[in-house]
């Protein structure tokens, strides 16, 4: 397959060529501090002796692992320390495919980009599903899609771009779907922390075998750069998974698994409480302004996306740099993410100037 740019990549650059100020709305990067503990584990790593600047185990470190399992409920042989969630969805996927049981997997739509083109470099086809208004599931729509082909569905929840969170009755019956024609489940759990309904409940309570679920610290953490991720693997698929992951990897950087175990354990609650706050405050401001502005949105249930729909301004690409160049704000094609959402355009929340960004919205729709 050939190299595509990422459609961000390209907003990115643009937004960044623009002549005027624009703000960032495209890029997921958290723009808060990452804990205390993780810089301090980092100054003393510097200090550690040689042996801790060679390889980690392929699987990653033990106490990480053990301090994923501990918070997962599960045993630590089945945790796998990747390079970021994005790898542990590619081993998820690929577990799902190489097992002979079909080679379609189910995309909820709107879907986050790297799916269909994980699917696709797996030799895989994507078939997307349509969800409900709001981004909820449609467990009828699934059921539906499925068939003898479907090898995987995949599920993220909190949803990026929709900001749905996804109830564990809908995900029960997903998986029910799922064991009906032999495929795998691979729920991303990668936003788990932003939560803003005190609803979210991890697929990993209904203690499936068809179940993967996916996870990282790059959100949680504000450390994208970091690339700490994990997959949580059935038993029957733990072993294929590691090997996978050693003969592409070798192994994960130690360095940042060592910051990311320390800061696991010494970070407190209020941490990650005090980032949903600001992410709340920041979509009630942000709402606010897109009624003002007559858009039809989705008000995020988690995660930090805002997807919006302004009559007469379908999000294309071109409509897109329209924005940046007429508004000043920077944000994603709805067609980026699909086919359900393409008169959409999705605006990340993970920018201090969020509420400028929106009485900028205001004012251009309302001329």
């Amino acid at each position: 397959m050939e190299y595509e740019e990422p459609k961000f990549f390209h907003v990115m650059q643009y937004a960044a060529a623009a002549d005027g100020d624009v703000i960032d709305m495209v890029s997921g990067n958290p723009d808060w501090e990452p804990p205390v503990a993780l810089r301090e584990a980092l100054r003393e790593y510097a200090d550690l002796p040689p042996d801790a600047f060679q390889y980690p185990p392929s699987e990653g470190l033990l106490e990480l692992r053990e301090s994923i399992a501990e918070r997962r409920n599960v045993d630590p042989d089945r945790v796998v320390v990747t390079n970021g969630t994005g790898e542990a969805n590619y081993l998820a996927m690929a577990r799902a495919f190489e097992r002979g049981a079909g080679d379609e997997a189910l995309l909820m739509d709107p879907v986050y980009p790297y799916y269909p083109g994980k699917a696709e470099m797996l030799g895989g086809e994507s078939t997307l599903v349509p969800t409900a208004r709001d981004g909820g599931l449609d467990v009828d729509a699934i059921r539906e899609a499925a068939s003898a082909d479907t090898a995987l569905i995949v599920l993220n929840t909190p949803n990026n771009p929709t900001g749905a969170v996804y109830g564990l009755g809908a995900i029960r019956e997903t998986v029910a779907v799922a064991e009906a024609v032999d495929a795998l489940v691979m729920v991303d759990e990668v936003y788990d922390h932003f939560d803003l309904t005190g609803e979210f409940e991890s697929a990993l309570t209904l203690s499936s075998d068809r179940v993967i679920v996916t996870g990282g610290f790059s959100k949680s953490m504000a450390i994208t750069g970091f690339r700490v991720g994990y997959g949580i693997f059935p038993e029957a698929h733990v072993g294929d998974a590691k090997t996978r992951h050693m003969l592409v990897n070798v192994a994960g950087a130690r360095p940042s698994q060592y910051a990311v175990h320390h800061a696991l354990a010494e970070t407190p609650p209020d941490y990650y409480a005090e980032a949903r706050d600001v992410l709340a405050d920041r979509a009630d401001a942000f709402a606010a302004a897109l009624d003002a502005a007559g858009a039809e949105y989705t008000r995020p249930e988690g995660a930090f996306y805002v997807l919006a729909r302004f009559e007469g301004f379908p999000g294309t690409m071109a409509n897109v740099k329209r924005l940046v160049d007429e508004a000043g704000v920077a944000g994603m094609p709805g067609e980026a993410f699909g086919t359900a959402r393409a008169e959409w355009v999705r605006f990340a929340l993970v920018t201090p100037r969020a509420e400028e960004a929106a009485e900028r919205l205001v004012d251009y729709f309302g001329d």
